[in-house]
């Protein structure tokens, strides 16, 4: 295997990496690295995951072209106690790359909705460079506020989330650029009235941060297969707002006034899981400091070797996720469960 480790500065093209190519007005032309499973392919897939769950499209904001993709098991819950936690999904890319429809993160999906089980949502967001932070995280934000309008039955709501979904158990999920999403959504939504939608988890999968200092980590795999040096410092340059760097909050959050750290303090309960192959390792472990330092209730897992991303090459990996997500999912939920018998017994 070609040595990760050297300092040497890479002679890497990170346009040809990302199969990227920038044209004359800012915006990109992007060559995919993954198919897309459109809506009409949920019965005629040959994907064995998205046979798994039934899944459709609903429009978000169409102004924007963002819509949600949703994600049910094929069973419905027994009963009105037995009704499934949501989890709102963000998908990876760097901010740049990759669709809701892309098939891993199609496929993971579905995976999700049946094995946990729970009702899955799926953003698909605006891209950068063409729409900058924080795009991204408006759409995260107005994905939940929809979410809470259908709980409110505001001109009605989906027939889905109506008989299978619990929105007193809801969570905000992601990986890479998706794990930053989570971070920034749920900041936002400390501002916000949700109710009755109550968010009790965040799971933040090798999430998605940076600074202009290098990192140990980023240093030791500047020449990493997966994401080197120069195809990080690119996603980051055609991400962050103009003439922003890598230690706008956006990306290194770390290092942000009292404020932002103040308003850390009062996240909900973090699952936060990363690989020491991950050239962002330090910066999540980073936050993981932070977070605890604040008070935050963390679940920190981080497994030695493996790369960013690996759930997607390693269907090993991508089972041992499952199942810490499963596990920090049952164990949030039987927390509410028990606060609320709880407050019933005393009244």
């Amino acid at each position: 295997m070609e040595d990760q480790s050297s300092t040497s500065a890479p002679s890497i093209d990170p346009f040809k990496l990302l199969k990227i190519v920038q044209n004359p007005d800012g915006s990109l032309t992007r060559q995919s690295l993954f198919p897309s499973v459109s809506i009409t392919e949920e019965e005629s897939t040959g994907s064995n995951a998205s046979q798994l769950a039934f899944f459709k499209d609903i429009p978000l904001n169409p102004q924007n072209k963002t819509f949600i993709r949703l994600y049910r098991p094929p069973t419905p819950p027994p009963n009105t106690n037995h009704r499934l936690p949501l989890l709102i999904h963000f998908h990876g890319g760097g901010f740049i790359l990759f669709s809701a429809t892309s098939s891993p993160f199609h496929d993971a999906c579905s995976v999700k909705a049946v094995k946990l089980p729970a009702v899955v949502l799926s953003l698909e967001y605006r891209l950068a460079p063409e729409h900058r932070l924080p795009a991204a995280y408006d759409d995260a934000v107005e994905t939940i506020m929809w979410v809470r309008d259908q709980a409110m039955d505001v001109n009605g709501c989906d027939p889905w989330l109506k008989e299978y979904v619990d929105f007193s158990k809801c969570f905000l999920i992601g990986s890479s650029a998706g794990g930053n999403m989570v971070f920034h959504a749920a900041l936002r939504a400390l501002d916000i009235d949700t109710s009755p939608v109550k968010i009790i988890g965040l799971i933040m999968n090798q999430p998605y941060f940076s600074g202009v200092e290098r990192t140990e980590s980023e240093k030791r795999f500047v020449n990493d297969r997966i994401l080197p040096l120069p195809a990080n410092d690119l996603m980051w340059s055609l991400a962050l707002p103009e003439g922003a760097d890598r230690d706008h909050e956006f990306c290194n959050p770390m290092t942000a006034d009292g404020f932002l750290k103040e308003k850390m303090g009062r996240l909900t309960r973090c699952l936060v899981t990363g690989h020491g192959g991950d050239p962002l390792i330090d910066k999540q472990r980073e936050l993981v400091n932070v977070l605890e330092a604040r008070g935050v209730d963390v679940v920190a897992e981080f497994a030695e070797g493996g790369c960013h991303g690996i759930e997607i090459f390693d269907p090993l990996k991508a089972e041992a996720l499952l199942k810490s997500i499963k596990e920090f999912v049952d164990t949030c939920c039987r927390c509410v469960n028990y606060e609320s018998a709880a407050a019933k017994s005393t009244l």
